[in-house]
């Protein structure tokens, strides 16, 4: 049996880690389990990526650890403004980029980054992806057809767009 991997030491507020004396933010512990380990395997894979010289790899590694609450915002406080905004947008790039060919909801981005109240904030959720749409980064659809996030009454998907 392999040995059990020891939790890294957290401050009194559970904010942020202890490694080798140094301290960095904590991943949000709201994100999840299975969306959390979705975005650890991106990170991971984008970490291989920087150190295989691939163009978008940091990139990838920035959005992972946004997505994650590790950077950015901090996660403990208000879930509001450009800096939450922008949480959303790296999570829905970094799912999109780890489902590959296949596809998200916007429920699966609002559960990784809105903790217990996700369903508070699908309309930005859906606002933002509706940006990301219009840059070309993400492609909304509807019963497998293309569709104007801002027009679509109902269930969609994302998926991955030819700028991402």
């Amino acid at each position: 049996m392999g040995a059990e991997k020891a939790e890294p030491e957290k401050t009194g507020d559970g904010h942020h880690i202890i490694v080798d004396g140094r301290r960095w933010r904590a991943t949000d512990p709201a994100i999840p389990e299975t969306f959390r380990h979705e975005l650890v395997d991106e990170l991971m894979s984008a970490r291989r990526a920087v150190k295989a010289g691939e163009g978008d790899a940091r990139r990838r590694v920035g959005d992972a650890k946004t997505a994650l609450g590790e950077r950015g915002a901090p996660w403990w406080e208000e879930r509001s403004g450009t800096g939450f905004d922008e949480r959303i947008a790296s999570a829905v790039r970094a799912l999109v980029r780890k489902r590959g060919e296949s596809s998200i909801c916007p429920s699966d981005v609002a559960r990784t980054v809105g903790g217990e109240s996700w369903r508070a904030i699908m309309d930005d959720v859906r606002r933002v992806t509706a940006h990301l749409a219009d840059q070309g980064q993400v492609i909304v659809t509807q019963k497998g057809e293309p569709v104007q996030l801002r027009d679509a009454r109902g269930p969609v998907r994302i998926v991955r767009g030819p700028e991402l």
